[in-house]
């Protein structure tokens, strides 16, 4: 700090405005008044309405309360997340700016595209996991098919007749069911959708067969009698359909092919910025109203800490990529 040599009182008021400039000032809000000292930004890489939107806003406002100030929902979505997901790797790295996503984000974008705007291990700094995905596979109901066993020996005697639609070329739902087909010995044809809407939609008027799409998606057809449940991909039966087997369960022992929700923040946050994200987005999912929402969504609660979102991705990412690989699977 430089003062100017003018009479004693002038340099004294001069030195504190300086001071006051320098400890108060643009440059550094949060060292001095302590983080959290604005709203915090909760990017979710999808449009309004789908899941991840409708998790990001359950959390937000709980999260915001634990925090001590509000978490804004921003939707930037594009590119299979990549927009929003590039958006948050470049932010500062100062606890403003999270991103809620799922393994889209973190294993499957990165599996089949070499050049992204973000490193899913370098660029972030993972707060924790929210929820599980429960992917279920799903049969038109005039399919003479109910089980998983049913399904195989149908595709074997007739191997070119059936398709199956996913809600996108490379997405979650389009992964699973390659590994479904893997694990069984069969192939079917795919056929790739821009959302979830139209798969449903073709699934309930017979144009295709087959559909991996999520529990979320699925219960209100479920519940209606307009589509049947064959197999659920989790390691477990999702809540919300106990009767529903696993593929595991359905002869395929140790299978489990389902998505996730994580939030992350920029790699580099600061030591406190970091703790109190950690605690808050913990104590917001350990509350009971929190998890039955996520339960009556169609979703899984299932926390975990950042380090183990971190394992997950480290975990999943070659996986996600040899499964490309042997699918043939190809970013659009």
């Amino acid at each position: 700090m430089m003062c100017l040599k003018l009479d004693r009182r002038s340099s004294l008021v001069l030195c504190a405005a300086a001071l006051v400039g320098s400890t108060f000032g643009t440059a550094q809000p949060a060292r001095a008044e302590g983080f959290p000292a604005k709203p915090v930004q909760l990017v979710v890489p999808f449009p309004p309405g789908g899941a991840v939107d409708i998790v990001g806003r359950l959390i937000s406002k709980k999260l915001g309360d634990r925090l001590g100030q509000p978490v804004v929902i921003e939707n930037k979505a594009g590119a299979g997340t990549v927009v929003g997901a590039g958006y948050v790797a470049n932010a500062p790295a100062d606890g403003y700016t999270l991103l809620i996503s799922s393994g889209s984000t973190f294993t499957v974008n990165p599996a089949l595209q070499a050049k992204l705007p973000y490193d899913p291990v370098k660029s972030y700094e993972p707060i924790g996991r929210v929820a599980r995905v429960p992917l279920i596979l799903l049969a038109n109901r005039d399919v003479p098919v109910g089980s998983l066993q049913q399904l195989i020996a149908a595709v074997q005697r007739t191997p070119d007749k059936y398709s199956y639609g996913s809600f996108g070329n490379g997405t979650t739902g389009h992964f699973a069911a390659e590994l479904t087909w893997s694990a069984a010995g069969i192939k079917l044809m795919h056929v790739p959708y821009r959302g979830s809407a139209p798969a449903m939609a073709d699934l309930m008027g017979g144009q295709i067969p087959f559909t991996i799409d999520t529990v979320a998606a699925a219960l209100p057809q479920l519940k209606a009698g307009k589509i049947k449940a064959i197999a659920v991909t989790g390691a477990t039966r999702a809540t919300q359909l106990p009767d529903v087997p696993t593929v595991a369960e359905s002869g395929f022992a140790g299978f489990a092919a389902d998505s996730w929700l994580a939030v992350v923040a920029p790699r580099g946050l600061p030591v406190e910025a970091k703790a109190k994200l950690h605690k808050a987005l913990a104590d917001t999912l350990a509350d009971a109203d929190i998890r039955n929402k996520l339960v009556a969504s169609g979703l899984e609660p299932a926390y975990a800490p950042g380090d183990a979102v971190l394992a997950q991705i480290e975990d999943e990412l070659p996986r996600m990529r040899a499964i490309a690989q042997r699918a043939q699977i190809r970013a659009e």
